[in-house]
Order: structure tokens, then sequence, then C-alpha cells
């Protein structure tokens, strides 16, 4: 078959077709990483793991700290802001020196980054990541001087202190000179941060609960609806928009709002997401959802024929122009039915040899096409 070869009659099957190979055993390409995002089309899953409640959200921390006793690591002398905090550091705690004295080889400049989470309660403690701004070579070994940590509103949340974890080390020795694992300019305190300040987040007195989706769709959307209103009663979830449920909270739970929300996010609900097909060019990824779904079409790519058409009925097999169009000497046929998913194409061209960026050439051109029942996007 070439390219100027499609026809829209019914064709016969043919009498070998490629055997479609699982998914971990058809993908011997090498250099492709193929993943299909499928599922069961019943499959249902819970409504927290879907969407979140309005006002229950993590808040940023940041702050500005200085990190001592490293190795002859730290910044370089034209690190002025380092001197000058170390300077500021030590006139706290009573001791007044002149910048121009101090040495920061063994000192480094951070930002010190936190989450802190909904609910977090004073004296509880948080993860913070610490991040060199100067010229350190490496935070190994180091400790973290109490930092404060604010909020956008300027305010102090949280307080980090203590010895850095780095997570990485530097293969000593002549086998491997400055062969180095792991980032070691940027480094972790687990607990490192005691909150101190709350920010307060309550459901009490409430008459409505908003429900914001992930992933905004109105299909997902309506059913979600639905399953409140099964649930609780008609009239108990409406929905906003294809984002967004307002959950009305009824008589019962008015002083037991908590109640409402266990029993609301544990909701069985069943996802509907748009077909789509993701092509990462640079890596030879392709990342596919279960909708995806390809029309009748004819596609000659080098050496490479696809094929997507129905077999021929017994008696149309005897009409003289009926019989199917035959690849040249040398190419590979790969005939499917119509409505094959786009995961049977990749397996059947991988059965045949296809490259990586042959698939991702076949795909825009069956995208190109009108045939590909799907968004298709480069990144």
């Amino acid at each position: 078959m070439n390219a100027a070869t499609i026809r829209h009659s019914r064709r016969p099957a043919p009498a070998a077709r490629p055997k479609l190979l699982p998914v971990v055993t058809g993908l011997t390409l090498g250099l492709i990483c193929l993943v299909f995002l499928v599922a069961e089309a019943a499959a249902s899953v819970r409504l927290k793991d879907l969407a979140s409640i309005q006002g229950v959200r993590h808040n940023q921390l940041v702050g500005y700290g200085i990190v001592v006793g490293l190795d002859g690591s730290g910044d370089g002398r034209n690190a002025a802001f380092t001197i000058s905090g170390l300077a500021n550091a030590l006139r706290n705690m009573g001791i007044n020196i002149n910048p121009d004295d101090i040495q920061v080889r063994n000192v480094a400049a951070v930002m010190v980054t936190a989450k802190l989470p909904p609910f977090a309660k004073s004296g509880q403690h948080i993860d913070v990541t610490v991040s060199s701004v100067g010229d350190a070579s490496s935070l190994r070994g180091g400790t973290l001087l109490v930092t404060p940590l604010k909020g956008l509103d300027n305010q102090v949340y949280a307080i980090a202190q203590g010895p850095l974890s780095i997570g990485g080390f530097e293969l000593q020795g002549p086998a491997a000179p400055g062969r180095q694992q792991n980032h070691q300019t940027v480094a972790r305190i687990p607990g490192g941060a005691s909150v101190e300040r709350e920010v307060p987040v309550t459901f009490a007195q409430r008459e409505e609960i908003v429900i914001s989706l992930n992933s905004p769709d109105f299909t997902t959307v309506q059913r979600m609806t639905q399953a409140i209103n099964n649930h609780l009663g008609n009239g108990a979830a409406r929905s906003r928009d294809g984002a967004t449920v307002v959950v009305r909270v009824p008589e019962q739970y008015r002083h037991n709002e908590i109640a409402l929300l266990a029993e609301v996010e544990n909701l069985q609900i069943v996802p509907d997401n748009r077909a789509r097909v993701v092509l990462d060019e640079r890596t030879g990824t392709v990342v596919m959802g279960e909708n995806v779904r390809i029309r009748e079409l004819a596609v000659a790519h080098g050496d490479l024929n696809l094929q997507v058409a129905p077999a021929l009925d017994p008696d149309e097999l005897m009409m003289p122009d009926a019989a199917p169009p035959r690849a040249a000497e040398g190419d590979q046929l790969v005939r499917l039915d119509p409505g094959a998913t786009l995961g049977e194409v990749v397996q059947a061209l991988n059965a045949v040899g296809a490259a990586p960026r042959d698939l991702i050439a076949i795909f825009q051109s069956i995208k190109a096409s009108g045939a590909l029942n799907a968004e298709l996007e480069i990144i």
C-alpha cells in the first residue's frame, strides 16, 4: 500500500494480523517510554482524591537565614549579604564586630522555605528546605541558625533551626576525583521548624461548603453533585460551574460539620476526562488516556503502512475491485479494525519495529487528518 491508495470500500481481513503484544513486552524500542493512563470504565475513586474543600490549603512560608559550620565550602568574600547577615546575627547576641574582619568560608547565606499545612497548631513541627543564595559549593555538615519564616502578610508563622541533611555525598580518591552525587547546595531539615502562629480555619456555623474539583470537567462535576444528593437528599448540592459544587449543610450537621465532610469526601465518584494524547519529542514519551479512538484511515510512513478499516463481507470478496491494496515489497503492513484505540496502534507498530520518532510523526499525521478523536499536545 502506498500513500495514494486509500480506499473506503470494505476490505478483507489480512491472513496474518500482527499480534498485539502486552505494552510491557512490546516496548523494546529503548528510547520510548509509553504510559497508558487507563482504568476500567466503571472504576470509581473517592471524592477527596478528585477535589478539595475551599479554604483548606497549604500556606507558603519563606525566610532568610545563615548556615554555619561548613568545612570551607561557604560563600566567598564577594557575598556582601552573607557578611552583613552574620554581623547582624552576632550583634543580636551582643557581639559587635567589624564586618571587614569576618571570614565567611564556613558560613553561607540561604533562603529557607516551608509549607504550613492547614489546621497546623502552635508547637507542631514542619519540614523546611534550605537553599544557598551565594556561591557556596556545599551545605554539607552545616547548621541553620534561628530563622523566622514569614507568610505573604509579613507575619511570622514558624521558626526554623537545626542541622542540615543533604542526602548526597562526594566521592573521594583517585578513582573518582570530584565526582558528586545529588545536589549539595540544597538541604532539608525534617521537622526543622516549629509553628508559632496558627492560620484560623473553621467550618462551624457555616450554611454552605464549597468543593473545588482539581481538574475541571462538567461530567465529573455532575456525577459528584448527583452522588452528594443521593447521600444527603435532593437539593443538598448544586453545581456552580465546571469545577465547583456547593453543598448546603443539613440541619443535623449544623454543629457537626466535620462529620459531614468526612462522609462527603469518602463518596465514590466515577471521574471522566477528555480524550488526550501528550507527546514529548525530546524524550520520546507518549502519554494517552483510555478514551482515545481512531476512525478509518490509511497511513504510509517510510516502509510502514497502517490501515484502519473493516473486513470485507464474504459476498464482497467476489467483486473484482474489492481486492485490498498490497504493501510494496519490504514494507510492513499493519491492519486494525475501526474504533481501535491508540494503544492498539502503538502495540501493532511496535510489533513491526517502528521507532519512537516514527510513532510521534504518525500520531501527528493522524491528528492532522481528523481521524484521531482526541486532543494532541506536544511538550
